[in-house]
């Protein structure tokens, strides 16, 4: 016991070398190089300004606001690992309002943690008990710590804000957030962001200077006069696709002789199959990819679009068809206010939407019914709507495949070899299996129908299924085995874009770089639909030769994918990265300085667009 007493005399070296263990292993998930010595000097002078002020302004009770600043510290470097593990960037402030999603998504939140994480917390529960101890000892510890000089603790105070300041001042023009992190130490950056994002008056393009010839420009993009397959499925019915988590790498793949999607692989067989398609999501996963899809516009930096952008008159892909007399509409099994879908649907303009009121909840796979019960259901709404005169756009969510892949034992449809036993990329791969069968029932019912020959049917995955932060040792060498290659960012954002055509010409494989943003543009050539009034950031991706796609959330701030690469930069972009999109070939000269400026460009641009549409009230008002 007298220990424990010598040891809370020295408060200070105690809780900052418990405090410097947490920061470490952060530091060693989070960041490729891991912890150093400069990881010291840019962690500990935080501590110790916090500590200063418990021992300031703390007359009773010091060792317990030491164990709350130590619980609250905890707590920041436990979020910021399993955030990353999903992410693959820094959480800050901006996640704070989408907190409640972690209850409604425990399992898939609680499958990114390992094991030793809780170890960041043994020492809280230690300090906890032993005050009671002490107590049933009849030991006062507060009356026994020794105060710490004020003159000492003005020094430490003053150095450790220089410090700090001197860490923060040289890396705050970096354009990659995590090396800001990496840079300025964890805790000085959480601190950078409230501040940095509290002072910047961003400066909107006029609403009136955002036009279509400015966007194409900076993308590269030449309109064509007789672009090919235009208006080929005019009047025909369009139904959309989101298949949860779907990856492209699925599509042809086979595992100990057995077909992954046997479905998919004969839609990419049989109809258009652009296989250098890319996510383009944000915060918001799935209800960012409806976002996109149906706007043609890029996500928010730092919240998801069904936050802020949803209270805006959005130019939308069911308004466009809406005026060419089309019935629209989306189905999706889970609860309407979940990602604030409700609001998302007003905004964009679907007419109805179907969702887990409508569904129920038998037949229970993730967050609501199963696949097979989400296709059964929308069959028979869609021979409805196609009994009207008007065509029709409906949208399909799937959701049986959403991470963390644990479909009950009677949808499990395939065995796996024993070494993907207990991993996350077996569990991925059995479901993903089943989301294939109930989407080959659903084609089936389609052709039944006759809807397959009257309709475009697009098919399309939301976002990643396997970000390559969460995978274990053992579980990228899996991967590396069933690719032939490292597991990248190339492979984790590329997604299939599947296309069903009615009228257009023989199947074929399409290698031309595209993104979700792409979809409303393409759809509209195919059914003969004008953009000329509705500016748009994606392009057709059947009369394109060139694309440049900006990333945001999931890749550091100024990401983007080109033809060629997934380009990541560092500090600036001089200093970045690239990974080529062929693990065969080497990157090609790489993403060049104006790509990489295009691309800021356009998210300022989508960005400033957005920011000044009217309200939806007002627009209803008008």
């Amino acid at each position: 016991m007298g220990f424990l007493i010598r040891m809370a005399n020295r408060r200070f070296v105690l809780f900052t070398l418990l405090l410097l263990f947490k920061c470490c292993l952060a530091w060693f998930v989070v960041f490729e190089d891991g912890p150093s010595w400069m990881t010291m000097l840019t962690e500990i002078p935080f501590f110790w300004l916090v500590f200063c002020m418990i021992e300031w302004f703390a007359k009773k009770r010091k060792l317990l606001y030491y164990t709350l600043a130590n619980l609250g510290f905890t707590l920041l470097y436990f979020t910021v690992l399993m955030y990353f593990k999903y992410y693959g960037i820094i959480v800050t402030y901006h996640a704070l309002s989408q907190a409640d999603k972690v209850t409604k998504v425990g399992n898939s939140t609680y499958s990114l943690m390992d094991p030793y994480y809780l170890l960041v917390f043994v020492d809280i529960l230690v300090l906890i008990v032993i005050p009671i101890v002490l107590r049933k000892k009849s030991i006062n510890i507060q009356t026994s710590l020794k105060p710490i000089s004020r003159t000492a603790l003005s020094v430490v105070f003053a150095v450790s804000i220089a410090l700090c300041f001197f860490s923060i001042w040289p890396n705050r023009a970096s354009m990659n957030e995590n090396k800001q992190a990496e840079e300025m130490g964890i805790l000085n950056y959480e601190v950078y962001t409230i501040f940095a994002d509290s002072t910047e008056d961003e400066a909107w393009t006029e609403f009136e200077d955002i036009d279509q010839a400015t966007i194409d420009g900076l993308k590269g993009v030449t309109p064509k006069i007789n672009p090919a397959y235009y208006g080929v499925a005019k009047g025909k019915n369009l139904i959309i696709v989101q298949m949860e988590s779907f990856q492209d790498f699925l599509i042809g793949l086979n595992v100990d002789g057995v077909e992954v999607t046997p479905n998919m692989n004969k839609l990419a067989a049989s109809d258009f199959h652009f296989r250098n398609f890319y996510t383009m999501v944000g915060q918001g996963t799935t209800s960012d990819a409806e976002f996109v899809v149906n706007t043609s516009m890029y996500v928010p930096k730092h919240e998801p679009a069904t936050q802020d952008y949803v209270k805006k008159d959005l130019p939308s892909l069911p308004k466009l068809l809406k005026a060419a007399g089309y019935q629209t509409a989306t189905f999706h099994t889970n609860e309407v206010q979940f990602w604030n879908r409700k609001e998302l649907y007003s905004a964009v303009g679907f007419e109805r939407y179907y969702d887990k009121k409508f569904f129920g909840d038998d037949d229970h796979v993730a967050f609501g019914a199963s696949d097979e019960v989400l296709f059964a259901k929308t069959m028979d709404e869609l021979k409805k709507m196609d009994a009207n005169e008007q065509p029709f756009y409906a949208q399909l969510i799937t959701m049986s495949s959403h991470h963390p892949y644990n479909i009950p034992e009677d949808k499990v449809r395939m065995q796996l070899p024993k070494e993907f036993e207990g991993t996350l990329i077996g569990r991925y791969i059995k479901a993903q299996n089943y989301s294939d069968y109930a989407l080959g029932q659903f084609i089936d019912q389609l052709k039944a129908s006759g809807l397959w020959d009257d309709s475009i049917v697009l098919f399309y995955g939301d976002h990643q299924g396997l970000p390559v932060y969460s995978l274990d040792s053992k579980e990228k060498s899996l991967m590396k085995e069933l690719l032939g290659h490292e597991y990248e960012y190339p492979d984790m954002f590329n997604i299939p874009l599947i296309m069903h055509v009615p009228g257009a010409m023989s199947p074929t494989e399409i290698d031309k770089t595209g993104g979700q943003a792409d979809i409303l543009p393409t759809v509209a050539n195919l059914m003969g639909i004008s953009l000329a009034n509705q500016l748009h950031f994606g392009q057709d991706l059947f009369n394109t030769e060139t694309n440049v796609l900006p990333m945001r959330h999931f890749l550091p701030s100024g990401s983007i994918i080109t033809d060629n690469d997934v380009f990541v930069p560092g500090i600036a972009y001089d200093d970045g990265k690239n990974f080529p999109l062929e693990t065969n070939k080497e990157s090609i000269g790489g993403a060049t300085k104006q790509q990489y400026e295009n691309a800021l460009e356009l998210l300022h641009l989508s960005d400033s667009y957005v920011s000044q549409l009217p309200d939806k009230a007002v627009a209803d008002a008008e």
